[in-house]
């Protein structure tokens, strides 16, 4: 009997074999990624294990020099980073996972920047009022989501309304929406969607009310936000491993000019895949990945986010990324200069 039950443990554990590294940047398998080096990376000299993953860039419209970059810790908060990558304010709030923005929420007649990220301890969201004028970081409020652990996350405001989209491992998509200056709480159930298996990354043009959401393993798909709208996703490119390669991690859209693109993170092997968006069409443009210069390379990439238009240094626009490894045990954010992006991909 002894033998007979060990023998299907043997046999499992010589299924369970360790998940393969794949080539990371311009070593990566299938379309070639240009190099792109960082320009900026963020620096922490409280906590030498800082356990990053998601950022979001700010600039201020009447003053792009004034900036700053949220960066979540998934073990004891939310950084805020000035755009030489110092630490400007820490918020020491627990495991939090993606963050996302938006401005022009008013609360007691002054407009903030409404800054949320999802906790993975207490499955909530929790928000905070940015400050345009003093650039200082307050808490606002705390939401119960009631679905279970909270993976991935993004924001849109639509129509003067906030939204705040969590997803889970199950593949449910929620879209709560909050009334500019409500109370967090106020927050209600407008949109669900689904998909097949685990998500993450996601981001909303709120210009067309559209939601991209990365299937980790299998795709990134497109939902729409708009009242009367189906609920069924559309596919907007497959992971292949040539140009797209699982796990498909933060995503965000950049305005260059008038062009626009969606920009995905490959953590499988820490490439960036372009695609210019063009209505319902979505042309590849190539990938890049960040190595060279001073700053170490990008590995393991996680969240990404971008910005149109100045923002502190960058005259022409930026993307942050999170990096796995800066030496040691700590993780970090990388910025990027989106004019390296654009002559190392030959945008126009």
């Amino acid at each position: 009997m002894k033998i007979l039950t060990a023998l299907p443990l043997v046999l499992l554990a010589a299924c369970a074999a360790p998940e393969i590294e794949l080539p990371q940047g311009t070593a990566a398998r299938g379309d070639p990624a240009k190099a792109v080096p960082a320009a900026v990376e963020t620096v922490v000299t409280t906590d030498p294990a800082v356990d990053a993953d998601d950022p979001a860039l700010w600039a201020d419209p009447r003053d792009p020099s004034r900036a700053v970059l949220f960066g979540t810790d998934k073990t004891d908060g939310l950084y805020v980073h000035d755009m030489d990558g110092k630490v400007r304010q820490f918020l020491p709030d627990g495991p939090l996972n993606n963050v996302d923005l938006r401005a022009g929420f008013t609360v007691e007649g002054k407009d903030y920047v409404l800054v949320t990220a999802t906790e993975r301890k207490t499955f909530t969201v929790i928000a905070y009022l940015f400050d345009p004028d003093t650039l200082e970081t307050r808490r606002y409020g705390v939401l119960p989501l009631g679905m279970g652990e909270p993976y991935g996350y993004c924001m849109g405001k639509l129509g003067g309304d906030f939204y705040l989209i969590p997803n889970n491992k199950a593949g449910e998509i929620r879209a709560l929406r909050l009334a500019n200056g409500a109370p967090l709480e106020t927050a209600k159930l407008a949109y669900s969607f689904k998909v097949g298996s685990q998500p993450e990354g996601c981001v909303v043009d709120d210009e067309t009310g559209r939601l991209y959401l990365g299937e980790e393993d299998v795709a990134i798909w497109r939902f729409d936000l708009n009242p009367g709208a189906s609920a069924d996703g559309i596919k907007v490119a497959a992971v292949d491993g040539e140009r797209l390669t699982a796990d498909v991690e933060g995503m965000s859209i950049l305005r260059d000019r008038s062009v626009k693109y969606l920009i995905a993170s490959s953590q499988g092997d820490a490439t960036y895949p372009v695609w210019q968006i063009e209505g319902d069409s979505y042309t590849y443009k190539g990938r890049f990945a960040v190595e060279g210069g001073a700053i170490d390379n990008v590995t393991g990439t996680d969240g990404l986010d971008a910005w149109s238009g100045p923002i502190g240094p960058f005259p022409e626009g930026a993307i942050a990324m999170h990096d796995t490894d800066d030496g040691g045990e700590q993780q970090n954010f990388k910025i990027v200069d989106w004019r390296a992006v654009r002559r190392a991909l030959s945008l126009p």
